[in-house]
């Protein structure tokens, strides 16, 4: 099987690697639309297939649940039978999953074809950045491609609900699976002759009982961590993630025991490849807000998804453009004064939501969300790009799987971290004095579980009462917001000083072979420390 004999040489890419990147960029938006684009479709297809409320939510959860589970072990895979090959066999099992699911007959149908749209989707995602780093050696070069593989990535998540809206009103729900269709025939026609082959060809054996051990390990935490995320406190999903991380413990000992490990710690001895995963993670919790900005949305400002959809995508655009233009900055500047300077522009947006006390705050939310999308680029191109920079070129697959877990990792414990949060407040808002006079018990007991509740109580009471319980509600909304935005604030904060620090030494891409910057300082960073062995 061929090899990129070049790699690591800084070899300037040609148009056959940039039509390759095209190739790779459209089932990169695909994946990432595919996680958002059923918000709009799940009540049709519910009444269509009859989906109960749990059914409803295994057709949602079971894609993400799915792919972040099977990252690490394709990733691995990857490295082991060949980028290309893994790719070309994920893209077509990939097709045929969402034919299966366009055309479901049943529930069942639909989650079982969108758990396989969940595996085949983990064989595509480390594969179509890792080849970025076989295709695109120089530096510069490298960033760019990043910036468009994150750049697809981002952009394909605040699409989704636009697309769906849009197919759903010319077609029918299966529509928006069928979409895969085309993409993935273009992958497998032309990703055979622009596409490089890459396999560590030392790697050895897959360990089956890791693998095994792997799945025990995330699967159990996410689901934990989602349960979370909905308010199911409670035996089942605390004892869920305390099963995961005791299977984890039992997994990181076992590759510490094997000579061909599933995964490599070793990469994190590299302390530049442990900080930029450590920000991907975090950076993950920080955006749960997103959450309840999405609410706010809809229930404070009375958008309809779509509404809302559209009033997301200034942001989303800012984030494209964000993440195309980190690359070109990094060239000057190095990378970790780059993300935590982006950082910074977060927490200022942050901040900047906080001043939303009730409706009529859609400017400012808006507002707040492009400034916070600009400082994001960095943080997710320039951070992959730095994961890329840090571990051996045959370990790419396992490197780029990380990067990607750990971002599924923290964007479900934000959800979960900042909804209790969110959570926590607006019950604290909503006491017995805060409820108009004349609102019914029953009615005032929903209205405390959640703004919906509210929602939906107020509009089976008649008068200035239900009016004053929504108004009293949105406020308590809004407060809760401001409290969850002032985290994310914080946090961001917290990791623009870890990027200024622990990253400072990374050269900017400018600077030529490693060479730094003029007027910096040299890096501090061995070549014994950046070069991991191939195990």
């Amino acid at each position: 099987m061929d090899t990129t004999a070049d790699a690591g040489s800084g070899a300037r890419a040609g148009r056959r690697e940039w039509l390759g990147l095209a190739v790779l960029a459209l089932p990169t938006l695909l994946l990432s639309l595919d996680l958002s684009v059923l918000y709009l479709a799940l009540p049709h297809l519910s009444a269509d297939l009859g989906a109960t409320g749990t059914e409803q939510l295994w057709i949602t959860d079971i894609y993400g649940f799915l792919i972040a589970g099977f990252l690490v072990t394709m990733g691995t895979l990857g490295d082991r039978v060949g980028r290309k090959r893994l790719l070309m066999i994920g893209g077509v099992a990939f097709a045929f999953a969402s034919v299966l699911a366009a055309f479901s007959v049943n529930p069942e149908m639909l989650i079982a074809s969108r758990a396989l749209m969940g595996i085949a989707g983990a064989t595509l995602m480390p594969s179509t950045l890792a080849l970025i780093s076989n295709m695109f050696t120089d530096p510069k070069q490298q960033g760019t491609a990043i910036g468009v593989w994150m750049a697809c990535f981002m952009g394909g998540m605040a699409l989704g609900p636009v697309f769906g809206g849009a197919l759903l009103d010319a077609f029918w729900w299966g529509s928006v699976f069928l979409l895969a269709v085309p993409v993935m025939l273009a992958l497998v026609v032309f990703g055979p002759a622009l596409l490089p082959e890459y396999r560590d060809e030392n790697a050895g054996k897959l360990d089956l009982a890791s693998v095994a051990l792997s799945l025990a390990t995330i699967l159990p935490v996410i689901y934990g961590l989602k349960e979370l995320a909905k308010l199911e406190v409670g035996v089942v999903s605390i004892g869920a993630i305390v099963v995961g991380l005791l299977v984890g413990v039992v997994f990181v000992k076992r590759q510490r025991s094997l000579e061909n490990p599933l995964l490599d710690l070793r990469l994190f001895n590299n302390k530049t490849f442990t900080a930029a995963i450590a920000i991907t993670t975090a950076g993950g919790i920080m955006s749960g807000s997103y959450l309840l900005i999405n609410l706010y949305l809809q229930t404070v400002e009375g958008l309809s998804p779509l509404q809302a959809a559209l009033w997301l995508l200034p942001s989303a655009a800012t984030t494209v453009v964000s993440v195309m233009v980190a690359p070109m900055i990094a060239r000057k500047i190095r990378p970790g004064f780059a993300i935590a300077g982006g950082l910074v522009a977060v927490a200022a947006g942050y901040v900047l939501i906080t001043f939303v006390d009730g409706p009529g705050g859609l400017a400012i939310v808006v507002a707040g969300l492009v400034l916070s999308a600009a400082g994001a680029g960095p943080m997710g191109s320039l951070g992959t790009g730095l994961v890329f920079s840090s571990v051996p070129m045959e370990k790419m697959g396992s490197a780029s799987s990380l990067s990607e877990t750990g971002g599924e990792f923290g964007i479900a414990m934000g959800v979960a971290t900042m909804g209790v949060i969110g959570t926590a407040v607006y019950r604290g808002e909503m006491t017995d004095a805060a409820i108009p006079a004349g609102v019914p018990a029953e009615a005032a007991e929903a209205a405390r579980e959640s703004i919906a509740g509210a929602a939906a109580a107020a509009q089976s009471i008649a008068g200035s009462a239900g009016e004053g319980l929504l108004a009293v509600a949105r406020t308590a909304f809004s407060n809760s917001l401001s409290v969850t935005v002032t985290v994310s604030a914080s946090m961001a904060l917290l990791l623009a000083i870890v990027a200024a620090t622990v990253l400072r030494h990374a050269p900017a891409t400018g600077a030529g072979d490693g060479e730094a910057p003029e007027g910096a300082e040299a890096p501090e960073e061995t070549k014994e420390e950046a070069a991991v062995p191939a195990g």
